[in-house]
């Protein structure tokens, strides 16, 4: 069983900044893809950033420029600095990862995880 946990949320002013943190935890052979989506209510989910294996990233058009995504594959943890919040970056920011995981009866396998969200709220 794998776990993603966040931290790192809570509300900030307009232009003030922000870390969040993913911990991955539990039976993983390997984490492939990380990243962070964030969802508002009655909105789809939106790629805010990804991060590989190797250090390739890419960014959601809303947050480029502002963010920046990065990992420790020893700690299989993967961190989001967001600066210059805007109140439209508020939402439920969710950890994502692709991991690799033992699997009892068959040959380990990849699957997706998912954090509980944490949220971000940027007031005006």
């Amino acid at each position: 069983q794998v776990q993603l946990v966040e931290s790192g949320g809570g509300l900030v002013q307009a232009g003030g900044s922000l870390r969040l943190s993913c911990a991955a935890s539990g039976s993983i052979f390997s984490i492939n893809v990380m990243g962070w989506y964030r969802q508002v209510p009655g909105k789809q989910r939106e790629l805010v950033a990804r991060i590989t294996t190797g250090g390739s990233t890419n960014y959601g058009e809303a947050v480029k420029g502002r963010s920046t995504i990065s990992r420790d594959n020893a700690k299989n943890t993967m961190y989001l600095q967001m600066n210059s919040l805007k109140p439209e970056d508020t939402a439920v920011y969710s950890c994502y990862a692709d991991v690799t995981v033992p699997n009892r009866w068959s040959l380990p396998t990849s699957r997706d995880y998912w954090g509980q969200g944490t949220q971000v709220t940027v007031s005006s």
